[in-house]
């Protein structure tokens, strides 16, 4: 399913910046006092209703119905051992934009497979019975102050990336400001306007965009989660996020030939951080889950504060977009963004790092393949035998 909506993210936006105001970007095809004229952006959004009722047409005739009571050939001594532990597959996609995830997934946001192994300690007697003062009970709540830190890291890189999302394309189609003079005495708060590009542009470059995303979700992200370990590839991408939003102002300053490369250059550094980020941190909060059993409740408070930044990053954004437009310096938005963002580069020193827990990330591109490096740790057991009458402990 990410790989189904990585090629989503390189479609949809292509769609979109061909067929808006196709007045003026096919006027060959289009009356200049046409319906399309007057509503410019009514055919792509035509194209994408058609896509839609042409997928609600395969659903409806061509999936297979999965619920139990709904099956004809169901017997009731089946309907009645039956039990609902699989659920409904989040639509996971590459970034944090996504609806959701499933922790309970082997994939955490990617199309990698991921394991997760484990070191233990055992405490037993010589005659291989439990010491019951040793044994460790896991607490029955599912919250732990490592999953608390752990989803509010999850909370903060959601509002930053949403707030990138949405003002991307508005920066790059807002008019660029006639003052464009980086000497000047108000430099680097002196940047009035966007980069003045058509939304026939706009669509291209987020096509590319999804192209960057899907190159470094499957070649990237495998790579740098085997060589540095999933807790440092944290550590790196959440010191670079600030970054990110700090030099994506400025490309409206370059000379008009440094444009696009600005712009490519500003959207790979993005995706490495945002890609590279949002599994790494879905793999340490099942690492911090104090039992498999309660990873549904731990999903659903990340999914629910997951959707709470997702709802405020925008109209947050857009406001300090449109302040910031008043006042001279469309880089307030951007800027804020990036507070957020060193916010969460404080918090993270906050996060506990469990040293007993091992990812393995397995590539499913062929090229990246390391048979050594990616065979992965088997669960580790470390028992120790206590001798009573001796007081001496044995590994």
């Amino acid at each position: 399913m990410p790989f189904v909506w990585s090629i989503g993210t390189i479609i949809g936006p292509a769609i979109g910046g061909t067929f808006a105001q196709p007045a003026k970007s096919l006027p060959s095809l289009f009356s200049p006092n046409g319906i399309f004229a007057t509503f410019p952006y009514l055919l792509p959004n035509l194209i994408c209703a058609g896509l839609l009722t042409v997928s609600i047409f395969f659903g409806y005739f061509f999936l297979f119905e999965t619920h139990p009571d709904m099956q004809p050939w169901s017997t009731q001594e089946e309907l009645d051992n039956t039990t609902a532990e699989t659920p409904l597959l989040a639509t996971a996609g590459a970034t944090a934009n996504s609806d959701g995830v499933d922790l309970r997934a082997d994939s955490y946001g990617t199309f990698n497979e991921v394991e997760i192994d484990e070191e233990k300690q055992w405490m037993v007697n010589v005659d291989g019975s439990s010491r019951q003062a040793s044994i460790h009970q896991e607490s029955p709540h599912y919250i732990n102050r490592r999953v608390v830190q752990i989803v509010i890291a999850l909370g903060i890189f959601t509002y930053h990336s949403m707030t990138y999302d949405h003002l991307l394309p508005i920066f790059l189609q807002d008019d660029r400001g006639a003052d464009r003079i980086s000497t000047s005495a108000s430099f680097p708060f002196n940047i009035p306007g966007g980069i003045g590009l058509t939304t026939t542009a706009v669509g291209v470059i987020m096509s590319f965009n999804g192209l960057i995303a899907l190159f470094i979700q499957a070649i990237i992200f495998p790579l740098f989660a085997t060589w540095l370990g999933v807790w440092k590839v944290f550590v790196l991408v959440t010191l670079l996020h600030p970054i990110e939003y700090i030099i994506v102002p400025y490309i409206a300053l370059l000379a008009d030939s440094l444009v696009y490369p600005g712009i490519w250059a500003a959207l790979t550094i993005r995706n490495f951080t945002s890609i590279l980020a949002y599994p790494v941190i879905l793999i340490m909060l099942k690492e911090a889950s104090p039992s498999p059993s309660v990873l549904g409740k731990i999903n659903g408070l990340a999914a629910s504060v997951g959707a709470a930044c997702r709802t405020v990053a925008p109209p947050l954004a857009g406001f300090l977009y449109g302040r910031g437009s008043e006042i001279g310096f469309t880089g307030l938005a951007w800027w804020g963004s990036a507070v957020v963002a060193i916010v969460g580069a404080v918090q993270m020193f906050w996060v506990e790092r469990d040293r007993n827990k091992f990812a393995t990330v397995r590539s499913l591109a062929r090229c990246t393949h390391h048979p050594e490096r990616q065979r992965g740790r088997s669960d580790v057991v470390h028992i120790h035998v206590v001798e009573p009458e001796e007081g001496r402990e044995r590994i």
